[in-house]
């Protein structure tokens, strides 16, 4: 039998990020924005959806994910400012921006999609944009409206905070919510051995 989870692979945030998060959705929760709010502790900055994936491939993913980062130092990086997918006029993503190294990120990112299609996973036709999903659109707001919410928090940055790893995580859809458990990690600080958890393939 051949077993499948739903994957994707991205960065975790530290406690501090996770706790700006959730500080600039409630002052956004405040203004009665139609939204359906992602919990802060589930946010990560995705750099690639796998979808449903044979359990069998995860130490091949594993394998590629340590070749695209073999060579890459630690990054720094911060969160700054909201804005919308895919625009203002018919928004249905509400994020936050990052900033920081964001050239070496996207090289990482690109080299990822790159590897990953050898390996059979398609290429995304969109544009990598780095991000965090705060929550989506489930109703409708005036462009205008939102134009000047968004505006009020343009001054908005969180403190800067280092990346070291990418994570393989399994995805479980709940009504409740998603939940994420890491399946593997790998190091951006020179090759290393990456590490399994597979208490995580429980299903």
């Amino acid at each position: 039998m051949n077993l499948s989870i739903r994957a994707f692979v991205a960065i975790p945030l530290p406690e501090l990020i996770t706790t700006r998060i959730c500080d600039i959705q409630e002052r956004l929760k405040s203004l009665r924005l139609p939204v359906r709010w992602v919990r802060p502790e589930s946010v990560h900055l995705t750099l690639k959806f796998l979808g449903e994936i044979p359990v069998s491939t995860i130490e091949g993913i594993a394998g590629v994910m340590e070749l695209t980062v073999v060579e890459c130092a630690p990054l720094t990086l911060f969160t700054k400012g909201p804005g919308v997918f895919p625009g203002i006029k018919k928004p249905r993503v509400l994020w936050i921006g990052i900033s920081g190294d964001v050239k070496p990120l996207s090289d990482i990112q690109a080299n990822l999609e790159t590897h990953m299609e050898q390996i059979g996973f398609a290429k995304e036709n969109r544009p990598f944009k780095s991000h965090l999903t705060l929550g989506r659109f489930r109703g409708r707001i005036h462009p205008g409206t939102l134009f000047d919410i968004l505006g009020s928090f343009t001054d908005f940055a969180s403190e800067p905070f280092e990346v070291k790893q990418l994570v393989l995580y399994k995805s479980e859809l709940k009504p409740s919510g998603a939940i994420y458990t890491k399946l593997q990690t790998v190091y951006l600080d020179g090759p290393k051995k990456s590490e399994s958890d597979h208490r995580g393939l429980t299903i």
